[in-house]
Parts: C-alpha cells; structure tokens; sequence
C-alpha cells in the first residue's frame, strides 16, 4: 500500500486556513488576464476546462476514443492532423549567420563606415604621385575582425556547451492501443503519442502530453517545476466542476507534459500534445528575438553620445580647416578627426572584457551562454529568484515532531517511524524524511522489537493510512495522516504514559496548536495509536479493518519543511552587502514562502499573491515591487510579468529559476540565470548557466561582472574624454595654424599604439570600493566626464602650441613638422600617463596601482612615442627629432597636468559623488 504525500496534504484543510501574511487590497479596477491559462488559445482553454469538469465517459467521447485505445486508422489521421508530440524551439542560427551578427554593434558599424570613406579618401582619391595608401583601412579592419572574431567564438562555444537538450527522461512511454482489435499496451517514442491516445503511468514515468485521468491508484505527481510547490499532488479521476482557468494547474484530474509520478499509477487519455499542450504553449511564447537588456540600452546611449559629438565635431572641424585652407587637406583631415574621436578598440576591449569574465566564470563552474549578460550580471540590483530548489534543499524534511502540548517527543517520531517503516506500499517524500529523523538506530531497534500484522491502505478519502504492528504481547495500530481526520478518530490524548480524555475545548487548543505550525509553513500530519490487548496465538492471522480505526489515542504531530540550503542564508546576506535586493517570486503558498524568507535572512513584510496583481498595470505592479519581498502563488505569466515591471521601474533584474514555470521570466530578465539539472526550456532561456545550484557563485559572479564593467568602462571614459580633448584642441589650432596641428597617419599611428595598450584594461585590477554597487552603463555620467575632464588636455595642448610657436619658432607651414612632433609627443605621452590618475578614484601609485600588464603596456607606449621622431619610421610619416631642450618644457608639462587633473578628480566626485 503506498502512502501519498498530497493525500495528507494538509494544505488543502488547515493549513490554507491559517491566517496568512497581511496581503495589499487590489487597487486598479482595470482587469488584466494574468492567470495560469494565459498565452493558451480560446480552444485549448476551453479544451481544458471541458477535460477537468466532465466526468471521464464524457471526456473519452469527446475525444472520439475508447479505454481501449485508438485504431491504426485513427493513430495515422491523427498523426497528420496534429503531427509529431515536439515542442517547438528555438534552433540556433547557422554559424556563418552567427558570425555575421556580431558586426551590428554601433560602434563597429562606424568602423566600418570609416573604412569606406578611408577607402575614398586614402585610394580613390590618392595623389597619383604618393599612390593608394591603405594602411588606415587595414589597420581598422583588422580591429573589426578581431573583435567579431572574439565574440563570436566565445558566444559560439559557450552555446554549444550548454545545449544539452534532454527535456524528458524516458524516451518512450506506455500506451494502449487497439491492435486487431485487441487493446495492447506497449512501449512507443513520446514523438509517437496523438491526442486520444491512453497512457499507463506508473511510479518514475514523465507525462510526454497534457492528459485527463481515467483511472488512480494512489497516484500523486510532482509538479514543482510548473507550479513551484515542493511536495506532489494526489491526483482523482472525479470531474472538477469549479476549476477555472485561472488555477488550471490545480486541476486534481488532469496531468500536464514535463511532470513526472512520485507514486502509484494511473491511465489517462491524451489531450494535448506538442505545441498544443500547456508546456508548448509556454515554450511557443518564448521563441523569437529576446527582449532588450540593460546592457543593449546601455551601449546603445554610450556609443549615441559618442555619435551625437563625432556629428558635431567633424563638420566643424571640415568647415574651419576648409575655410583656412584647401578642402581636399580639410576632407583628409575631417575623417581623421572621426577616427579620433572614435574609440576604435571598445568593440575589441569589451569583448576581451567579457570573454576574461566568462572564462573566470568557467573556473566556478558556471557557464556563460550570452557574454553580454555577464556585464549585466554586474549591473544587476534586484536578483528575483524562485524558492523550490534554489533556496531550498528541494527535498522534504521532518522539521518538528511534537507531542501533544508542542514539546519535541521521541515518542511521537518513533510511532511515526513504525507506520513508515512497516506500510508495504511504496514510500513517499515524508515516508523518507520520517525514517531519516529516526536514524538507523532506531530502525534496528523497531525491526527487534515489532512485527508487521496488518495494515489499512491509504485512500484519498480518508486520507490516512494505518499499519498494525506486535511485539508478543499486544497489537497497536499506529495511524499517521492527516490532522482532522485522525484527530477525528480520537477520544484520548497521551500525556507521557498517561491517557487522557479529548474535550471539545482540548481539541480547540491542539487545533491551534497545528495552525501555528502551518503559520510557520510547515506542514502537519498526526500520529495516534490503539492497543488492542487481546491477541490470539502465535501464528493467528489476525485481520484488522477500518472499522478498528477509532477510539484510538492521540500521540503528536509530525511537521514538514522544504529546508532552506544551508549557504543559501550567508549568499543573501553577500548578495544584499554588495548592494542588490533580493526578492521571491514562487508558485508555493504564502505561508510557506513566509517561513522559507524569514529561514534565509529575508524581511518578508508584507507578501503578496498572484490573484491581486492581476488588476494592476505595469507601472502600478512596478510600484508594489519596490515595497515587495516576496511573492507567492504565482503563475509563470505572472513571474514574467513582475520581472518586467520592475525592469520598467528602471531596474536591472536577474532571475533565477530551474523548472518549466520560471522559463519566461528567465527570457523576460536582462540576465536569466538556470543550472544544468533544469528543465530544457529553462536552460535554452537562461544566459548564464549553473553546474552547482549555489547562490554563493552567483555573487562571484556580479563581482566579475562589475570588474569586467569598471574595466570597459575605464577604457570608454578615458579615451572618450582624451579624444574629446585632442578634438577640441584641434579645433582650435585648426583656427589658428596656417598648417594642420597633426598629419593624419599620425594620428592614426597614436590612437592605434594607445588602444593596444588600452587591451590590457581586461587584466586591470580593481579598487575594492568600486565593487559594492551595481553598476549600469550610463550615457548621462559619460557626457559630464567627457566635458569636464576632457578640456583639461586642451588647456597643456595649447601651451605646447604656445611653446611650439613661440619658443621654438615653429610658426610657418616650413616648420609645420616641428609643431606637429612636439605636439605628438606631448599629446600621446598626456594621453598615456593620464590613465593610472583617471583609472582609479585613489591617488595613483601610492593608494592604488595598475596591474602589471598596465604598467608595462602604458609604459611602453609612452617610450615609444619619445622616440618615434627619432628614428626612420617616424621621419617616414612626417616627424622631425625635437631639440633636448623641449624635454624639460615636456615634464613641466606633464607635471602640471597630473595636478590639475588630479585636484579635478576630487572636485568632480565631491560634487557628483561618483567616478569611472
């Protein structure tokens, strides 16, 4: 006889009954349909509904089939009709259309739109005496290429190691059908089942469609993944008439694809299958192109406030050098300042960025499928989680087990371990966690000292079950189940060795007693007892009835948890210290939700459930989420949707989440995060991936995942604001030279040498403060850094034109190669040395020091532009040798420089309290 755990689901009585949480009033009238059932066609709902509340004659007419089966005929016209039981999905794209995706980044669409017009300007348009010149256009390409190159392969590899597509466990399933007419069972692929067909299920099979029950027997299903609650549900065949669409998934008659059976059996016939059942449904929603995430809306305002000053600057800088000098000069020079004023690198850096993330990442076992999501893993400041199995240990344990004045009692674990021990059905979760409390001493001790005599089989309607035991003497009937229906059997209590009579007023205080438990999530099922002295001789098969079920003794309660995770409790309280809130969103109750919160470190406050959220607009459910730890009883709809008003309400949201109900969440999030024993559909919405279901690696990995954003955004922000200021110092030596301040290829040759060193910002270490806080891409914070910091430059750039023209006389076109190298030097050696005082809030090399692949690269770039006048290659693109005495002009510059900025960087972050 196996003993269900939903038929003492004690949910159902008591436990729902408890007083919950206080909830929030609805507050918008206008109805929204977020249930259970949206997404679900008017046909399948009412396909659905019709199931669950006819009775099952009504059900197989409906479907035009028999308990025996389908025919061939009716199997083939079917199979047409509906085609293969397969879940659409969606199918990666080729490779080479893969590849190709990676090129529709703005700023590499820049890139490549100054390759063309370095194409017209440096080969069409050639000096038919110097010849095409294509260094700029292969110099550019290759940083394209690199990049596209990079993130291809990592985004490409990483999507290969996570597909491991096995969305049911068994591949073939049971099922009836009529063979010459004669109904025969046998094993088919799941790809094989139609509507109308009948399954036979029994313990451990998955449910390859959406079914109606024809027959139980003691037949319960997990259904977590849909629903979120932690233990299984009894399943009936009796129609449900007063289900409604909204709570489908309740529906005690019917069985949905991707659940699996705990216990007993059962034959059902198929309603659904393929795209038509309620998991294709789902899965259909989620394919196609995916929402926008934080960091999609974040490059975009970065690299458009970058265009908007490249729109500006390189008309004025065209115009002026036009007007002051010859067009052709001016043209050259207009799309060198473009590419000045590009940072060329940042498709190549931020790949590098995110490629270093994932593989550190990979090192904590966690795959990254989509690298994007790694920045917006660091940007994230609310992580939405579901509970079963990502808090808690999805598993049930034996939480309490008291007598009947609340005290803990052996007594009442031992009777309890003698029913779990002795039935002779198949054991369910609270069987097991029964026995596990009780130890394997005790079990040797009962296996001594008891014999099994009989037993009483649960059934769902009276929702109990009894096993009658000896020890030589006597026989006791020992009775678990649930509490009304035991304590219904009672007319004593034990006290000690002392048996006392129940009063209706005793009874209204152990009644209290087990609301308190279920106020506290746990739930209760009860343990009496009943000696029955005389037994006949050794050897006598005495038989016992329910009829001996009464005036039987109460014993205890035996309450059942869900157990938090031991880690998951110190991983919040991480999570929360480096600024992100972390909230619930779970199919469970809310009694339950409350208990496994407040177990885990949460201020639960005041929760709220999906029936009154489905009245409210996005903005209005943003606002409730603000104020809202937890939610409970909500459908996979609804999680979406709640992830997506807190997304509206300016929020970077991580979801994490393993089963079928989360799936469009996970998709709906700027970072969907899953582990590798989820469900497929959950995985193939995930971006990032989790071998262990540890929340403690996810705080690694919004630590990567702000380094990796500190660091690109190191390089954006510094170049963005040195190009800035060069630009604005071109500005004004183009309005007042005679010649331009800086040949081309030269400027070319200085942006390619500074962005080389640039890729070694990846590596760069990070000051400890700047981890604390997500961190979201904002356009706003790069202009004010642009404008404030990046004029700095232009202030020593225009005494070094002073210097240039005054004192070492290069004051006309002959001389204009002397300007334009003393200029060189001085702008790329500033450009250079700036980075350790803007890369760090701290003072740079005492309080905070570059790594050593920073130090090197920047140190080499600053050697080689004090030497590049000097030598062949440099006199080849235009430049002279400087006299020594420019030297000491140069490092009074530069001193002064690291001053100014340096007393700049205070001022800036006294007044805007914020940096890189």
């Amino acid at each position: 006889m196996r003993f269900p755990t939903s038929g003492f689901d004690e949910a159902t009585t008591s436990f729902e009954a408890a007083t919950p949480p206080p909830t929030r009033p609805t507050r918008n009238p206008r109805r929204f349909t977020e249930t259970a059932g949206k997404g679900l066609s008017a046909a399948q709902q009412e396909l659905l509904l019709l199931a669950t509340h006819r009775e099952t004659e009504a059900t197989i007419l409906a479907q035009q089939s028999t308990l025996n089966g389908l025919t061939p005929d009716q199997v083939r016209e079917r199979t047409d009709r509906f085609g293969a039981n397969e879940i659409g999905r969606d199918k990666p794209a080729p490779a080479i259309v893969q590849f190709l995706k990676t090129f529709l980044n703005p700023f590499i669409l820049i890139l490549l739109f100054l390759v063309g017009v370095m194409w017209v300007t440096d080969v069409w348009m050639a000096d038919p005496a110097d010849g095409p010149d294509y260094t700029g256009m292969i110099t550019v390409s290759i940083m394209v290429l690199v990049s596209a190159v990079l993130r291809f392969w990592q985004e490409y590899r990483s999507a290969k190691s996570a597909q491991k597509l096995s969305a049911m466990v068994r591949t073939t399933t049971a099922v009836t059908r009529l063979v010459d007419g004669t109904a025969v069972t046998r094993e088919l692929p799941i790809t094989d089942v139609v509507p109308g067909d009948v399954l036979q299920f029994a313990a451990g099979d998955m449910l390859p469609a959406d079914v109606r029950f024809l027959r139980t027997k003691d037949l319960q299903l997990n259904q977590a993944m849909l629903t979120g609650e932690a233990l299984p549900a009894e399943k009936t065949i009796e129609a449900a008439r007063k289900v409604q669409i909204a709570d489908i998934l309740d529906a005690p008659n019917l069985g949905f694809m991707g659940t699996s059976v705990v216990s007993g059996s059962g034959t059902a016939i198929v309603i659904g299958t393929g795209d038509n059942s309620y998991f294709g449904t789902m899965a259909r929603t989620l394919v196609g192109a995916r929402p926008e995430t934080a960091f999609d809306v974040g490059i975009r305002r970065v690299s458009f406030t970058l265009i908007r000053f490249m729109l500006i600057m390189v008309p004025v800088v065209f115009i002026i050098n036009g007007l002051t000098k010859d067009w052709t000069t001016a043209l050259l020079f207009g799309v060198t300042t473009a590419v000045g004023l590009t940072p060329e690198m940042l498709p190549l850096i931020v790949t590098a960025n995110l490629a270093k993330g994932a593989q550190h990442m990979a090192k904590h076992k966690v795959i990254v499928k989509r690298l994007n999501s790694i920045q917006n893993l660091g940007a994230m400041d609310i992580l939405a989680t579901d509970k079963t199995g990502t808090l808690t240990e999805d598993r049930i344990v034996l939480e309490r087990h008291l007598d009947v004045d609340g005290r803990s009692s052996e007594s009442t674990l031992g009777y309890g371990a003698i029913n779990a021990h002795f039935q002779t059905g198949l054991r369910n979760l609270l069987d097991g966690a029964v026995l596990t409390a009780a130890g394997e001493d005790e079990l040797d001790r009962i296996t001594a000292e008891y014999t099994y005599v009989d037993e009483m089989p649960f059934d769902f309607v009276r929702r109990r079950m009894s096993v009658v035991v000896g020890d030589g003497f006597t026989h006791t009937i020992i009775t678990k189940g649930a509490v009304e229906e035991v304590m219904g059997l009672c007319t004593t209590e034990l006290h000690g060795m002392e048996q006392r009579p129940l009063s209706a007023m005793r009874l209204m205080e152990l009644e209290d007693l087990v609301a308190e438990q279920n106020a506290l999530g746990l739930r209760v099922l009860a343990v009496a007892i009943k000696t029955i002295d005389e037994v006949g001789p050794e050897g006598d098969e005495t038989e016992y009835t329910l009829a001996d079920e009464q005036n039987m003794t109460l014993v205890g309660f035996l309450a059942f948890l869900d157990p938090p995770k031991a880690s998951a409790a110190e991983a919040i309280r991480q999570i929360q210290a480096h600024g992100t809130t972390v909230k619930v969103i779970t199919g469970d109750n809310a009694l339950v939700a409350a208990t496994v919160g407040r177990e885990v470190g949460l201020d639960v406050g005041t929760i709220v459930t999906g029936p009154e959220i489905e009245n409210l607009s996005l903005v209005e459910l943003g606002e409730l989420a603000e104020t809202t730890t937890i939610f409970a009883k909500i459908t996979p709809t609804q999680k979406a949707r709640i992830v997506e008003a807190m997304r509206t309400h300016g929020h970077t949201v991580g979801f994490l989440g393993d089963g079928i109900n989360d799936a469009p969440a996970l998709r709906t999030a700027d970072v969907g995060i899953s582990v590798d024993t989820a469900v497929d559909i959950a995985k193939e919405s995930a971006d990032i991936i989790l071998l262990e279901k540890d929340l403690t690696v996810l705080e690694q990995g919004m630590i990567e995942g702000r380094r990796t954003f500190i660091n690109t955004m190191k390089y954006i922000s510094m170049t963005a604001s040195s190009n800035f200021g060069n630009m604005f110092s071109v500005l004004v030596a183009s309005a007042l030279l005679p010649f331009i301040p800086m040949i081309p290829i030269v400027v070319l040759v200085q942006n390619l040498t500074y962005d080389l060193s640039m890729l070694t910002l990846p590596w760069d270490k990070v000051d400890p403060e700047d981890l604390k806080k997500p961190r979201a891409w904002e356009s706003k914070s790069l202009s004010r850094f642009m404008i404030r910091i990046g004029p700095l430059s232009s202030i020593f750039d225009i005494t070094t034109f002073a210097l240039m023209w005054f004192v070492f006389a290069a004051n006309t076109p002959e001389h204009a190669a002397l300007f334009q190298s003393g200029w060189f030097i001085e702008s790329i050696i500033s450009q250079t040395l700036i980075v350790h005082l803007l890369r760090t809030r701290k003072l740079p090399f005492i309080q905070s020091r570059a790594s050593i692949s920073v130090l090197l690269a920047t140190g080499a770039v600053c050697v080689f532009g004090l030497v590049l006048p000097f030598i062949g290659w440099g006199q080849s693109l235009g430049l002279v040798p400087l006299p020594w005495t420019y030297f000491p002009w140069l490092i009074a510059t530069l001193g002064a420089y690291c001053v100014v900025v340096q007393l700049a960087k205070r001022r800036f972050i006294a007044r805007f309290n914020s940096w890189i």
